[in-house]
């Protein structure tokens, strides 16, 4: 009895000594493998480098014209509103016509006067009262006295004043800034603004002028959506620097999206392309007692390597080797750009994506 007490004992104790080496290795398992890194690797390569000075400026629509009305009278009628887009020619708003259509119809008729009274002239000298074979002179004549040029004037005068009882768009593009309400007296009616191209209007420091040449391409980003972006060239460099060293510059962009307006405050960004560079995302770099610092992979092992940045943009440093550190970096090798940021030298990694 007591031999198979102690055969038990035994056997239990081995088992919790099994179960307990086979939890500690379990164990030691999962520290191994947590402590293996899984980061995403670029692979170095040379290539163009866009260096990037960016400003604040603003747009100008392309055109903008305060709009009135070509005669007094009442409106009776306005066919737009704000933001209503318009084609050259179109009506904006009409005037009350009553009174300049009576002046047209009695100007009609005092040319059909005229013209009664020139060909009586005519009949009267000798000829058939038609206009054709008459000398010039003599005609010039006939119709001086039959008051057929001031009856003709007269015309054209009351067919232009019912015209002008139509405000019509003198070119294509928006309103803005109406200051009219039907049946008020017609004063100024608003803005139109051609806005199919906007001017970008910004500044530079007197030092920053070596960056730009007309021709040069710029990105706009306007502040209420920084995701949009808009390109275009610069057209003019003013050549004077204004007591604050600024010189002004101007771009011009094709309007693609109803976001943009007239006015608006935008960020300019004018890129300059550098050749021959070794990129990486601004991620790739953390800093490490002062220095800029990568890490390249060696072996599914993370090594330190120090680097200088000799150009940045918004997304991405061009980099080369460290020169107070003599370190050298080279084409090809694989950059971490990934969960960089609690590695050390030799730390373990397992590679995710390559570019």
């Amino acid at each position: 009895m007591n031999k198979t007490i102690i055969t038990c004992l035994m056997l239990a104790i081995l088992f919790a000594c099994t179960n307990k080496n086979d939890s500690q290795q379990a164990k030691n398992e999962r520290s191994v493998a947590e402590s293996i890194t899984e980061v995403d690797t670029i692979h170095l390569k040379h290539t163009d480098f866009k260096q990037q000075l960016i400003c604040n400026g603003k747009l100008e629509a392309m055109a903008r014209s305060e709009i009135s009305f070509p005669a007094d009278g009442i409106i009776t009628k306005i066919l737009v509103h704000n933001g209503n887009r318009v084609t050259k020619g179109q009506i904006l708003a009409i005037t009350d016509k009553d009174e300049k259509q009576q002046l047209l119809s009695n100007a009609e008729k005092e040319k059909e006067r005229a013209d009664i009274m020139l060909a009586d002239k005519l009949i009267s000298l000798g000829y058939d009262g038609v206009n054709d074979n008459v000398p010039a002179d003599v005609m010039k004549r006939a119709k001086i006295t039959s008051g057929f040029y001031n009856a003709a004037h007269q015309l054209t005068m009351a067919q232009k004043a019912l015209a002008d009882c139509e405000l019509r768009a003198p070119f294509s593009g928006r309103i803005a800034d109406m200051q009219c309400q039907p049946y008020q007296k017609a004063d100024k009616f608003g803005l139109l603004i051609n806005d199919s191209f906007f001017n970008v209007e910004f500044s530079v420091l007197e030092s920053e002028l070596k960056w730009i040449t007309v021709g040069q391409a710029v990105i706009v980003t306007p502040f209420i959506d920084e995701h949009k972006a808009f390109s275009g060239t610069i057209q003019h460099i003013n050549p004077t620097v204004n007591d604050k060293g600024l010189v002004n510059i101007s771009a011009r962009i094709k309007n693609t999206d109803n976001i943009l307006l007239d006015g608006m405050n935008i960020r300019v960004t004018v890129e300059k392309t550098i050749p021959d560079m070794l990129i990486v995302p601004k991620s790739a770099v953390v800093e490490r007692d002062g220095y800029n610092v990568v890490f390249i992979t060696d072996n599914s092992t993370a090594v330190w390597t120090y680097v200088d940045i000799l150009q940045s943009n918004m997304t991405h440093h061009a980099i080369t080797g460290c020169a107070r550190k003599e370190t050298k970096i080279m084409a090809g090798q694989a950059v971490i750009v990934s969960d960089n940021q609690n590695l050390a030298d030799g730390t373990r990694i397992k590679i995710g994506v390559k570019e």
